[in-house]
């Protein structure tokens, strides 16, 4: 199984777009089963005491671990750029999934990561960081981590898309990660 995960809880962002598109192709092109985890979607107060307890986590922990931690072996992070590295929600979902069934969720298991941002540098940065937090989990990081910068000159709110240029750089990381 491989699961997407769109890095940004903001209501309406534009980073599910780019996964949205992702999931989608990835689904068409895949015998195997592919997920989308839209941290958009994610309801209530997830920051409380119990999330650090293995026996006693929330019950949605629980559940995002069991649905698509677990029976991934490869993931594909959607990452927007938050103040120069990727979103708090992102590091908050890996610290509570490294709780319980930590070796079933992380060890061995392969990762590609696409950074999103309305800048320049396409999350080169927090692309980086989150390797490294990735890594020392013991995933396994794809070397082509994918900067899409400037994203609003790539996505056309009308139409609900993306453009060619942001097609063409998303269809080479599905090859990626399909190979990988």
């Amino acid at each position: 199984m491989i699961t997407i995960i769109s890095g940004s809880n903001r209501k309406n962002n534009k980073t599910l777009y780019f996964a949205k598109y992702a999931y989608e192709k990835l689904s068409q092109e895949v015998d195997d089963e592919v997920r989308l985890l839209d941290l958009s979607e994610l309801e209530g107060n997830i920051v409380n005491e119990l999330m650090y307890k293995d026996s006693d986590q929330p019950k949605l922990i629980q559940q995002i671990q069991d649905t698509y931690f677990i029976p991934s072996t490869k993931f594909w992070f959607f990452v927007p750029e938050y103040n120069g590295s990727y979103p708090g929600i992102v590091k908050l979902l890996l610290d509570s999934m490294s709780v319980r069934e930590y070796k079933s969720s992380f060890d061995q298991k392969k990762a590609c990561i696409t950074g999103i941002a309305s800048g320049r540098a396409g999350n080169l940065r927090g692309m980086d960081h989150l390797a490294d937090v990735l890594n020392h989990l013991g995933m396994y990081v794809h070397p082509n981590k994918n900067p899409i910068s400037s994203i609003f000159n790539l996505f056309d709110p009308e139409k609900n898309s993306i453009n060619k240029v942001a097609e063409e750089t998303l269809q080479k990381q599905i090859g990626q990660i399909l190979t990988y």
